[in-house]
């Protein structure tokens, strides 16, 4: 591992299909690939990290704006919070390596190697990663443990390739050529060309929505939000409703009165709803 070789790579527990429309709230382009069975990898396109070489202006240490650690976890973390899966970051630089594990509102958890894989992280926080991802608390453990240990034939990209082996009892598998230890350059050119690969742009916030609302629809809950059983439902929404908040005014029953409300107020939205997906659909809204 050089000095030049400054690198990330994001992995998320869920499928691409999962990862992809909250991938897009980071307004960052970044490419998204398969990584095994019910993992994805997030290749970053750009290097908006501080390198510790000079900026295009000379000035040593001013390449960027955040070291690479501090970026990728903040990343890790926004994904983390705005789903209900885990997000590994792995970084490295010309002086360390080292990984953010972040899940949920918890606080992230991570640890970090110099480049010649003297550890200088805490223990615990290997544990905590354990538990975190469900490995097994006794051999995945001792495995993990080992990694904070010296070991002068070990440098840390060997530590991380030992940390992706653990994870490979759990579905972890990169592609080939997305390794720890290779510069953002590379990682990004390779995943560009890999079967499935998907390139995630920010294109505003009007766009960030569709992909949101395209994932939900996809899923269980789809039929019952747009298409013919979601139409059915809200026209029945809007057909008892409006009757039972007439119903409810005669008798000045509050209560009638609301729940008829709710109904035609649901059963109207569902219609407009569809209405408007159907003309997303059309290319009619843009």
């Amino acid at each position: 591992m050089t000095a030049t070789s400054v690198g990330a790579l994001l992995l998320c527990r869920a499928d691409p299909e999962t990862v992809r429309p909250v991938a897009h709230l980071l307004q960052e382009g970044m490419t998204l690939v398969p990584a095994g069975d019910g993992w994805s990898v997030l290749v970053p396109e750009g290097k908006p990290w501080r390198t510790h070489g000079p900026s295009a202006a000379g000035v040593p240490g001013e390449g960027g704006t955040e070291p690479v650690d501090r970026v990728v976890g903040g990343w890790a973390t926004a994904l983390a919070v705005g789903s209900t899966w885990p997000v590994l970051a792995l970084w490295w630089d010309g002086d360390r390596s080292g990984f953010t594990l972040a899940a949920g509102f918890r606080r992230p958890v991570g640890y970090v190697w110099l480049a010649d894989g003297t550890p200088v992280g805490e223990d615990e926080a290997m544990r905590t990663f354990a538990a975190r991802l469900g490995l097994d608390p006794v051999l995945d453990v001792q495995v993990l443990e080992g990694l904070t240990r010296g070991d002068a034939e070990a440098d840390a990209g060997t530590r991380l390739r030992g940390l992706l082996a653990v994870l490979g009892r759990t579905g972890v598998d990169l592609p080939p050529g997305l390794a720890p230890g290779e510069p953002a350059d590379r990682l990004r050119s390779v995943a560009g060309v890999l079967p499935q690969a998907e390139p995630i742009e920010w294109g505003g916030w009007r766009d960030a929505v569709r992909v949101e609302l395209d994932a939900v629809e996809s899923g269980s809950l789809g039929p019952w939000m747009v298409g013919p059983k979601a139409r059915a439902v809200a026209t029945a929404q809007v057909a008892a409703g409006l009757p039972l908040t007439l119903w409810g005014a005669r008798r000045r029953s509050g209560g009638w009165i609301t729940t008829g409300l709710v109904l035609l107020v649901q059963g109207l939205l569902g219609l407009a709803y569809n209405r408007f997906r159907e003309a997303d659909g059309d290319g009619v809204w843009r």
